[in-house]
């Protein structure tokens, strides 16, 4: 099932005993899971937050089955849950405390693997899927286009206590692209900087934002050139810049992501514009695709499918590993230089 507000507010006010939602993008998860903790809060229940990728099964039953102390149902809190994680067996007896369980409403997370733009859930993530589809609310968020992005960045600002002046988010979402993390951070520092009061376009210049996508394509470039050197070196620069690596890696998968359309646009005989509306491209796509178009072509199909994957490892790496992100990095980008020279 696909993510719908409607669907959400039924669900919260028919009383539904689960809620999980899954994407990509942490940040989509994180504004689903806000919304409907908005709504469940106004009865102040007692809250249980069970932190990391695996709870174990007795943590949840011990949050789930205490009585709360002020009547009603105990809320519990299951962020960035990692199915992939558990066991067969801890996993089936989770999907069964869910199941089972009457004193508590779970409000899960998880981020999916996505892979050449699709969501590839695994053989546990499905069957966690499956377990809550037949609880509660169940549902897969997709990224957002333009129109919605414009959206939620008013919303947000409305959350900082700011506004928008006309033309001022479509600035904003001009540098920012399609980072959900990067438009939210930005929004708050906007906020601050506006006094709280109204976001003008000159802010947002005055600010400096530079979208990630931007330097990091620049990065993916100096790779495929063989310049890995360089490379490494304005990595260590964006990390002196306190940007955020997975912020970081999900860029340079839009990069790549974006080499790999190209290329599969080319070899069907497509023109940008048939790439751009066939990928739901906005914006200035013109000028992104343009720029991915001449690098695009150094590349063979196996070859950008195995960056990808180098990608998503580092991803899934970053965010589950206790290795050093800055040595993580430098080696996916050795890797990604040797896949761009490795031939049929």
């Amino acid at each position: 099932m696909l993510y719908s507000e409607k669907e959400l507010k039924k669900r919260l006010q028919s009383g539904c005993a689960l809620y999980y939602f899954y994407a990509a993008d942490e940040a989509l998860v994180r504004t689903a899971a806000n919304k409907t903790l908005q709504f469940l809060n106004q009865d102040d229940p007692e809250t249980t937050v069970l932190d990391g990728p695996t709870p174990t099964v007795e943590e949840i039953v011990l949050a789930a089955g205490t009585i709360s102390f002020f009547g009603g149902k105990r809320l519990v809190l299951m962020p960035l849950v990692r199915p992939s994680t558990y066991s067969d067996k801890d996993l089936q007896e989770l999907c069964e405390t869910l199941s089972d369980t009457e004193n508590a409403i779970f409000v899960m997370t998880s981020v999916i693997e996505e892979k050449f733009g699709k969501l590839r859930p695994g053989k546990r993530e499905q069957k966690l899927i499956a377990a809550c589809e037949k609880i509660g609310y169940c549902v897969q968020i997709n990224k957002p286009g333009r129109a919605e992005l414009q959206t939620l960045a008013r919303g947000w600002a409305e959350e900082s206590g700011a506004t928008f002046a006309s033309g001022a988010e479509t600035a904003l979402l001009d540098r920012c692209g399609e980072d959900q993390f990067l438009l939210q951070n930005e929004i708050a520092k906007l906020a601050a900087l506006a006094n709280y009061g109204t976001i003008t376009q000159a802010m947002v210049q005055q600010l400096g934002t530079v979208t990630l996508d931007a330097d990091t394509f620049e990065m993916v470039e100096l790779v495929v050139s063989g310049r890995t050197d360089q490379a490494q070196k304005r990595l260590k620069t964006l990390l002196q810049l306190q940007n955020d690596p997975i912020m970081i890696t999900g860029a340079m998968i839009g990069n790549y992501l974006d080499l790999y359309r190209v290329w599969i646009g080319k070899r069907g005989r497509r023109s940008l514009a048939d790439v751009a509306k066939d990928f739901g491209y906005g914006g200035k796509w013109s000028y992104r695709l343009g720029k991915t178009e001449k690098t695009a072509a150094r590349f063979k199909r196996h070859q950008l499918e195995q960056c990808l994957c180098i990608l998503q490892k580092l991803d899934l790496d970053l965010k589950g590993s206790k290795l050093d992100a800055d040595l993580l990095m430098q080696k996916a980008l050795c890797e990604l230089s040797l896949a761009g020279r490795t031939s049929c």
